[in-house]
């Protein structure tokens, strides 16, 4: 009788050994029980970060992933200055994290000098495949995926044309751009090309930092009625200069990010950029619970939205032709 009870006593002591185990197994394998590294470099400043980066941690929550319980990130902060985000990557990749992401073109490119390994996500590449980061949009290939802002070949007709609806005495729109940028060089040539069918001439302006933005706005005060700002992370931090400097000489101005009539410039068209953003934290769950970069195609935005800010063009002494405000996604007021 004893050794029966000794027996099923055992017997029950291994079942509950074996549930235990088997009960650790399927918590690692859970991808919300056990905790994960992830590596985040920001382009900006905490103060000019994009407000579209809400967007991805927003996500990420939805998702299961929670800062401090099993997300443990390790957060950059490169302050606009593009030479800091080499040294900022390294640093975060020496703790071993399970991915790093990050944002614009050059902190791809960074990125992908600095590890041929640990995974890469951005979610806001300029041109993957011209600049070299990725083999294709469908198949990048190694071990970098995400987001490009996809600015086709219409985008740059587009921003001329809702600049004409918008002051329709515009003959002549300065564009301000960083000729080091592949990105950029390319929409210049493209404006340059479509200008002469919208009875519209462009002069390009070269800002390669913040100390060429004086003369630049000088230079496009005596040849221009108006000004395209293309986005450059050596300028990011210097939005709410760039659109003073606007209002200064009384120039539109059309931006290519939001976050520049945030700051009180008079519109922008643009990616859907926080969509963008929650999407590359879908991309970061899927490598994180296993997902190869190189099976996540190269997404390119599938929405394009309309800012303007009244009280810029009240400023400006710009009447918004109803056209816009109807057409307009966001009315800053």
């Amino acid at each position: 009788m004893i050794r029966r009870i000794a027996l099923h006593c055992a017997a029950c002591g291994l079942a509950g050994l074996v549930a235990i185990v088997f009960g650790q197994l399927a918590r690692a394998a859970d991808p919300e029980q056990r905790v994960a590294r992830l590596g985040f470099v920001d382009p900006n400043s905490p103060s000019t970060a994009l407000r579209g980066v809400d967007g991805f941690w927003r996500r990420l929550r939805d998702l299961g992933w929670i800062k401090g319980q099993n997300l443990i990130v390790e957060e950059r902060w490169a302050d606009g200055r593009s030479d800091r985000l080499a040294p900022l990557i390294q640093e975060v990749l020496a703790h071993k994290v399970d991915v790093l992401f990050t944002y614009t073109t050059p902190a791809a490119v960074a990125a992908k000098k600095a590890t041929t390994s640990t995974p890469i996500v951005d979610g806001l590449m300029g041109d993957p495949v011209g600049t070299g980061v990725a083999a294709s949009l469908a198949h990048p290939g190694g071990n970098l995926t995400g987001l490009s802002l996809g600015w086709s070949e219409g985008i740059a007709g587009k921003w001329l044309e809702l600049l004409q609806e918008m002051v329709p005495q515009v003959a002549t729109v300065a564009v301000l751009m960083d000729p080091d940028r592949r990105i950029s060089r390319e929409q210049a040539k493209r404006l340059e090309a479509i200008a002469p069918t919208r009875h519209l001439k462009v002069h390009i302006i070269a800002v390669r930092g913040p100390e060429a933005l004086d003369g630049a706005f000088e230079q496009a005060a005596r040849t221009a009625q108006a000004v395209l700002v293309m986005d450059d992370p050596n300028l990011s931090t210097q939005r709410t200069r760039i659109v003073a400097l606007a209002a200064k000489y009384r120039l539109a101005n059309m931006h290519v990010m939001r976050e520049y009539v945030d700051a009180g410039g008079l519109m922008a068209y643009v990616a859907d950029v926080p969509a963008m953003f929650g999407r590359a934290a879908d991309y970061v769950d899927k490598i994180l619970k296993g997902t190869k970069p190189a099976d996540l195609p190269i997404e390119e935005p599938t929405k394009y939205v309309l800012i303007v800010n009244l009280k810029t063009a009240k400023a400006l002494g710009i009447t918004i032709p109803e056209s816009i405000l109807l057409r307009a996604d966001e009315v800053i007021r």
